[in-house]
């Protein structure tokens, strides 16, 4: 039967593009968004982690009491709580404090055991998030850590799903692919296979004011003063993740939280996409790309969203948050109408 499916898991991948038309209209190329919101879990990190969790099951890694702990600013800890449903696993997360308590409610609702560590240690610090996911899944027997960041399984999932994908849609056409990097797995292995295919292909990857990760592209060297808080979820990094190709990069754009913000809100306004924070961060990256190396006509670009505007209602698309961040009032555009609710008495 056409769209039935045994369970959940047969709809990961094969998500659409979209091409947008009003955010990009200064630019004469074709941009296409690739929505992985159509993922089952809403976002690209459902690709991850059944691939990595299936491959441990080949190896013989896991058995029906098995324990599935992970390091995550959101999604992969859905993703791997799906999954884990399905497959009749446990769960254990360890989350950063930046992570809103409505995504804790979600990974709790799919029955994962939470662990809420801060954001504002360094990645070595054994209150990180990465280092408390570490000592769980030592500690815990029967347990395997997915490890992300540093697992060579995130490349290898979007190397053979979302780079053939994207080739496809676009039957061979693309030249230009823009992603924002936190492990760095899905811009790396949709490179990779990207450029197998042609090596002409531009690779861009998008970071945040506030990580190291542009930096060290830059330069080699990871600089220590460019560490400082910032808002967005999922993007950048003050570590540099082994999932992370940097010779698959061509070039990195840097965009701060206000304008990611700013762009994320416009494409919902305008294209109609409620769209994760990083989206809004990727569109806002391809416009500074483009004032720097102007498109052409003939140029096919894709974007990747990762995620949907659903787990953002209460900070990108809130209009208290958004003023508490002082971004209405610094606003460029003119979103001070837009923003406005008219209460009828």
């Amino acid at each position: 039967m056409k769209n039935v499916y045994d369970n959940i898991l047969g709809l990961i991948g094969n998500t659409p593009m979209v091409k947008l038309h009003k955010v990009t209209r200064d630019i004469p190329a074709t941009v296409y968004a690739k929505l992985e919101s159509y993922n089952p879990g809403h976002s690209t990190k459902d690709r991850i982690a059944l691939h990595i969790i299936e491959n441990a099951e080949q190896k013989g890694l896991l058995n029906p009491d098995s324990i599935i702990v992970e390091t995550t600013s959101g999604n992969t800890g859905f993703s791997i709580a799906m999954v884990c449903i399905i497959k009749g696993y446990k769960c254990i997360l360890a989350v950063s404090d930046k992570t809103k308590a409505e995504k804790i409610a979600y990974l709790k609702a799919l029955g994962a055991t939470v662990y809420v560590c801060p954001a504002s240690v360094p990645a070595d610090d054994p209150r990180s998030y990465y280092e408390v996911a570490k000592r769980i899944a030592k500690e815990t027997p029967n347990s395997i850590y997915i490890n992300q960041y540093f697992n060579e399984l995130n490349i290898d999932a979007h190397y053979q799903t979302t780079g053939p994908e994207i080739w496809d849609q676009t039957e061979g056409k693309i030249t230009h692919i823009f992603a924002c990097t936190g492990t760095g797995g899905t811009l790396s292995g949709s490179a990779k296979f990207l450029k197998e295919q042609n090596p002409d292909i531009k690779v861009i990857g998008v970071d945040a004011d506030g990580s190291i990760l542009k930096g060290y592209f830059d330069t080699g060297k990871i600089h220590t003063e460019d560490i400082h808080p910032y808002r967005i979820e999922g993007i950048g990094k003050n570590l540099i993740p082994g999932a992370l190709l940097f010779d698959e990069i061509d070039e990195f754009v840097r965009v701060t939280d206000e304008m990611a913000a700013y762009r994320t809100r416009e494409i919902a306004l305008k294209e109609a996409i409620m769209a994760g924070y990083t989206s809004g961060a990727v569109t806002q990256a391809l416009l500074q790309y483009g004032n720097l190396h102007p498109f052409k006509e003939d140029d096919v670009v894709v974007l990747i969203y990762p995620d949907h505007g659903s787990r953002y209602m209460t900070k990108v698309y809130s209009d208290k948050w958004m003023a508490e961040q002082g971004f209405v009032n610094n606003c460029v555009h003119n979103y001070d109408e837009v923003f406005k609710t008219e209460y009828i008495k």
